[in-house]
């Protein structure tokens, strides 16, 4: 056992009690890939479901997401290759139970997307056009619109669930606080809507069961390519009810955000793998391919061995990027298969069919997050987690190109199964345990700070010394104490993960995958396990993911 150095962190968020109420048979947060996909499983079980997002149903990562969906769907292709390449990304912390339910379970997922309506750009004679990105050893990358396969499949969900009228849609509503049974079963949770008549202000929806799919954390940077909405809600709360976390040290920086003067908000650009993967190479300011060399990939390594690359020349030359050279590809081509990256440096001022593109790494990823099992299940009974904000052992210390979009279908459908097979009848929420002391939440001025903190302290490279003054700067942001508002109560789930995560970057001493530890350059096989997170500061080395506690 491991005692991380924490503040003291809320129990529960200061809030007034709920103002109104109402019940669902299951209730879904988030409204992404992964929670518009449980929410569909779960009508065709013959469920009615609320699915709550905190801005409108489109403003979550998803339809960001450029690159496209990873899968087998290449005769050629085998499930078992899609295995080796997932494992070898995840540096020894996949679990392999959780990347054979992905691989092998993800076709027969992307198919029916499509028959629900998501268009894939296909070749001339009608087949799935297929793409390479960092770390596959294949084609196997399905996508929509060139470089907009968020985008479509969020539109296909999105019109899918606007078709279906048992599916209730509560949008501008931030969650705050689950409630659970006396015996300890997840039943619903708090949240504040920003709505008008009985749905206004603080109020608690009650459910048989509750599925997380908040997305990701990004926001605890100040470079990232994350939307705004993406503060760590779900990690946070089920930290306050008492959940397991575990792998929050490694956080995923893509290599390649779009560096320019003219975007001055958190959210950076991306600029997708799917780019190198067509043949854009990486260049340092005297036109060198400084990967060549380095991985026998080159250019198309997994991701935390392309961000490492470039910060080690950004560290040699004090620039704050270097270059992708797409000019090669030809203008024609680049219009046409990346219409959304040429759009977006176009309107900056950069041509990449004539320039070179200025990129440099950004927070995209959390491949830790709430512990689950193989069916969605956290270590609280009725409560789920889905997508980013969950940890299912497929990621490992690094996330492959590709799978996060896949592992919402795959795992959002089985939890849609488990829930159905074993729901129970809606319970009572018991009043407040009275050790969970009065709930308190953080000025929201500690956000910036916050970001700047972990940039310069937890981000790509990390060190004893450089995160524990980020600790010394958390614990004092825990005391700028305000009143419970949106920004409040977002400021403090930002501060929640973001502490829990410096904790465990403490305490894992190695380097493995996205976690780069400088004074530890080396993986080590006494720390080849998993970090478990829950806010008694305690943290435990575990080997698997066969058990849950």
């Amino acid at each position: 056992m491991f005692v991380a150095d924490l503040p003291e962190l809320p129990r529960r968020l200061a809030a007034a009690d709920p103002g109104w109420s109402e019940t669902t048979d299951v209730l879904v947060v988030g409204s992404g890939v992964a929670g518009l996909t449980a929410a569909l499983h779960l009508r065709e079980q013959g469920l009615h479901v609320t699915v709550v997002t905190k801005v409108n149903i489109d403003d979550g990562s998803t339809r960001w997401a450029q690159g496209g969906i990873a899968a087998v769907l290449d005769p050629l292709d085998t499930p078992a290759a899609h295995a080796n390449d997932t494992e070898i990304a995840g540096v020894g912390l996949c679990d392999p139970a959780a990347v054979r339910v992905l691989v092998e379970e993800g076709p027969a997922r992307v198919r029916e997307l499509i028959r629900l309506g998501a268009s894939f750009d296909r070749n001339a004679d009608g087949s799935l056009m297929l793409t390479r990105e960092g770390g596959h050893r294949a084609d196997r990358i399905v996508h929509a619109g060139g470089d907009a396969t968020g985008a479509e499949v969020q539109r296909a969900l999105h019109e899918a669930v606007r078709r279906d009228p048992w599916i209730r849609l509560v949008e501008h509503a931030l969650v705050l606080d689950l409630l659970r049974t006396a015996d300890g079963r997840a039943c619903g949770l708090t949240l504040h809507v920003l709505g008008e008549g009985s749905e206004d202000g603080v109020g608690a929806i009650l459910a048989r069961a509750v599925v997380l799919a908040t997305g990701g954390l990004g926001q605890i940077y100040s470079s990232t390519t994350n939307p705004s909405v993406s503060t760590g809600d779900g990690v946070a709360l089920a930290l306050r009810a008492g959940a397991v976390v575990t792998d929050v040290e490694f956080v995923q920086f893509h290599p390649t955000s779009f560096v320019t003067a003219s975007v001055t908000s958190v959210q950076r650009p991306l600029i997708s793998e799917a780019l190198r993967g067509e043949g854009a190479h990486l260049v340092d300011e005297t036109g060198a391919r400084f990967m060549v060399g380095q991985h026998e990939l080159a250019e198309l390594a997994p991701r935390d061995v392309v961000a490492k690359g470039i910060h080690r020349v950004l560290r040699a030359t004090g620039a704050d990027h270097v270059y992708l050279d797409a000019r090669h590809l030809g203008r024609e081509f680049l219009e046409q298969r990346f219409p959304t990256i040429v759009a977006s440096t176009r309107a900056a001022g950069v041509d990449p069919a004539t320039e070179l593109i200025p990129v440099a790494p950004a927070a995209h990823y959390a491949s830790g997050g709430v512990r689950t099992d193989l069916r969605g299940r956290t270590s609280i009974p009725g409560l789920y987690a889905c997508g980013e904000v969950a940890c299912t052992g497929v990621h490992g210390a690094n996330r492959l190109a590709s799978n996060s979009l896949l592992e919402g279908l795959v795992f959002a459908r089985r939890i849609a199964d488990d829930i159905a097979r074993d729901l129970p009848p809606q319970a009572e929420p018991a009043h407040p345990a009275a050790d969970a002391g009065p709930g308190w939440v953080v000025a929201p001025a500690v956000r910036a700070e916050l970001q700047r903190t972990m940039t310069r302290g937890a981000g790509v490279l990390r060190s004893a010394d450089s995160l524990s003054a980020t600790a010394k700067e958390l614990t004092r942001l825990a005391e700028q104490r305000d009143v419970p508002r949106n920004a409040a109560w977002e400021a403090t789930n930002l501060l929640t993960v973001a502490t829990v995560l410096v904790a465990a970057a403490r305490t894992r001493r190695e380097t493995r995958g996205c976690h780069w530890r400088e004074d530890f350059p080396g993986a080590e096989d006494e720390w080849r396990g998993h970090l478990l997170h829950t806010l008694d500061r305690r943290a435990r080395l575990d080997q698997s993911f066969e058990e849950m506690t």
